[in-house]
């Protein structure tokens, strides 16, 4: 009778060759959008007009025309500002140098108001806006409202500013507009069409019910 036979360790003491690396190749891509808030911790530069004084129009062209300007505006106003948007353009409106001009116009005076005309209420009830943080900070004097689209009577952008001040935007060229330190008679036609459209301008009420 023959002895067991020893196992074979021939195959374990062999090492083992080196696998090649496996390549995960994804199936998809999955982007994450996330707001540009390059310029969120940049203070704005007004421009150098004076509200009442500067009697030419202005073509302004450019993201920064219409900040500036936009800014200008906003700090120089002493009773009344209107702004007739989509939606509060973020790039313009949603910044703390916006939002530091509005707070000292509303608290300047009891008197001082801040509407707001907004065609949808989604993204910035979504993301948060400083405007509408100011409207529930300062309910009283601020308030944002969707138009009534059976009373919509204007295409344009707005800011109107006092009795003599206004920027205007086109939906088509955003960042393009012209801007108005003193024109009474074209400021009160705007004005006149914006109380119209706000008289039957409705509440959101996720505006009401967005959380700080």
């Amino acid at each position: 009778m023959q002895p067991p036979r020893t196992p074979d360790h021939k195959a374990q003491d062999t090492p083992e060759q080196a696998l090649p690396p496996i390549d995960f190749v994804a199936q998809g891509s999955y982007p994450i959008h996330n707001p540009d808030t390059s310029s969120q911790g940049k203070t704005w530069q007004a421009a150098d007009f004076r509200l009442g004084a500067h009697h030419q129009l202005i073509s302004l062209d450019g993201v920064e025309d219409i900040r500036s300007h936009s800014l200008a505006l906003l700090q120089q106003a002493q009773r009344s500002l209107c702004i007739y948007s989509y939606d509060l353009d973020s790039w313009l409106y949603n910044h703390s140098s916006i939002q530091q001009a509005c707070s000292s116009f509303l608290l300047a005076s009891p008197k001082n108001t801040l509407r707001m005309l907004v065609h949808d209420t989604t993204t910035m009830t979504r993301e948060g806006h400083v405007l509408l943080a100011l409207c529930r900070r300062l309910s009283s004097r601020c308030s944002i409202r969707k138009v009534n689209l059976d009373y919509d009577h204007s295409d344009p952008h707005w800011l109107i500013v006092d009795d003599c001040g206004l920027l205007t935007r086109t939906v088509q060229h955003p960042y393009q507009g012209m801007v108005h330190y003193y024109n009474p008679a074209r400021v009160l036609q705007n004005q006149r069409l914006f109380n119209a459209m706000w008289d039957v301008s409705l509440s959101d009420v996720n505006l009401r019910s967005m959380p700080l």
